[in-house]
């Protein structure tokens, strides 16, 4: 199998971005974003997904920065994953942090689709707004072209049901990117085809 490394430069008036996203990782993570909060999200994608992630990004505001990173990862992970063939390709994960409880599913299908359930109370994340998750994910899932369901079941703490909500996502991504040996490199569909 090759390296399933995906590598992304983007630049805009807004914002200045490297990815480097190693799906077959070890959880290793290196990344600057000047925001941290958002910063201390990713390192939990990273950490529960076994991804080793290197991201450098500079942005005017934290709204684009967000949003362009979303969309460096998604396409990072779209680069590394190739034709995916013999990938796992669907999976769900229910996370508990504290108080807060989140399910995730998703399906790398190549059709980028968000459906989103999530009840935030507007607590201070050092000053990180909540719908900036929101906006996140749905970026992510477009760029991905990946199917993504998230939904905050219980908790009352929108740090801990943000980063379950993260740790989830890379939890499930984890179990969707792996190789099914199984498949012995086919493409996880009847239709012989996957969007890439």
């Amino acid at each position: 199998m090759a390296n399933r490394i995906g590598t992304i430069k983007r630049e805009t008036k807004e914002t200045v971005i490297s990815v480097s996203l190693n799906v077959d990782g070890s959880g290793q993570w290196e990344i600057t974003t000047g925001v941290r909060m958002f910063d201390h999200l990713l390192s939990q994608l990273a950490k529960h997904g076994t991804f080793d992630i290197k991201l450098s990004a500079t942005g005017s505001d934290q709204h684009h920065l967000v949003e362009d990173v979303a969309i460096c990862l998604g396409k990072a992970l779209g680069k590394a994953l190739g034709e995916k063939r013999g990938i796992v390709r669907m999976a769900d994960v229910t996370v508990p942090m504290d108080d807060a409880l989140v399910l995730v599913a998703l399906d790398l299908s190549g059709r980028g689709y968000c459906a989103l359930e999530l009840s935030f109370a507007d607590n201070d994340m050092f000053g990180f707004p909540a719908d900036l998750i929101r906006h996140f994910l749905e970026s992510f899932a477009s760029e991905a072209r990946l199917n993504l369901h998230a939904r905050v079941l219980a908790g009352t703490n929108d740090h801990h049901k943000a980063e379950a909500l993260f740790k989830a996502l890379g939890r499930a991504l984890d179990r969707a990117t792996r190789i099914d040996e199984r498949l012995a490199g086919e493409l996880p569909t009847t239709k012989d085809w996957l969007e890439s």
